[in-house]
């Protein structure tokens, strides 16, 4: 645990002495800052005017800003995590300090979890950022907590699959735009493979369905945590972990 700690320190401190967390952090909080307040004022808008009109059918928070606001926070991270990523073992190979991980005594699976938690945390720091909007709806609202947690939950769930992805890819180029620009490509591809299930009924559409990100964070967005779509998520962890330690057990080979 020490060891990964040491990585995880490591990276989380280069994230912080470039100008590269600060940039996402700024970009994520704007824009997920300028969702929230659309978001809000057309609820406030639609509150205003049914009252107005005299109408009386119930305003929820939760349904109407809350489950929007967490697919948008989903979106976003779709263009966020490839940049998180990218550098992760790009920056070692172009800089020349893989073979020092490579032949140093720890081990691969350390490296990798040190490296990979530091991307989730970078992933929370900004989560944590967009959770500040948040606030203002406890302050001046009456929403129900959990299904924000829940939802919170499976964006964190599904941003560790999505970073051990873009940490493979990472691993397997020198060249961070490279490897930003696959993840990203493999991400939407992950995306978007549920379309077809909409038209079509067969075997195979429901399979890609099955495999879409977005299939599985419908229940979290609706404050439901389903053990299928937890244990879907761990498994896209595990496999883009494993992958990436077999390369980095290549590179030590060849070291």
């Amino acid at each position: 645990m020490k060891n990964i700690f040491v990585i995880w320190r490591k990276e989380i401190r280069s994230y912080f002495v470039s100008p590269v967390a600060y940039i996402l952090l700024v970009l994520f909080a704007l824009v997920f800052g300028f969702f929230f307040w659309s978001s809000v004022g057309y609820f406030v808008k639609t509150a205003m005017e049914a009252t107005m009109e005299g109408e009386t059918f119930p305003m929820n928070v939760n349904e109407q800003v809350i489950r929007p606001l967490l697919s948008n926070l989903n979106v976003i991270g779709l263009f966020f995590i490839p940049m998180i990523s990218m550098r992760l073992f790009a920056e070692e190979k172009r800089s020349g300090t893989i073979e020092l991980l490579t032949t140093s005594p720890i081990s691969d699976l350390q490296v990798i979890l040190g490296k990979w938690l530091a991307a989730v945390s970078m992933y929370g720091l900004m989560l944590l950022a967009a959770l500040l909007d948040f606030v203002f709806l406890f302050k001046y609202g009456n929403p129900d907590w959990k299904p924000l947690a829940i939802g919170y939950l499976g964006l964190l769930l599904q941003a560790g699959g999505a970073l051990a992805i873009g940490t493979f890819i990472s691993v397997l180029t020198r060249n961070q735009i490279v490897a930003g620009a696959v993840t990203f490509g493999i991400l939407l591809l992950l995306w978007v493979l549920g379309w077809p299930s909409q038209f079509e009924t067969s075997t195979w559409a429901q399979v890609l369905s099955y495999i879409c990100v977005i299939t599985h964070f419908e229940s979290f967005a609706k404050g439901v945590v389903d053990t299928k779509d937890v244990i879907f998520y761990l498994t896209v962890i595990f496999l883009g972990l494993f992958f990436t330690a077999r390369s980095m057990e290549s590179m030590r080979w060849r070291s």
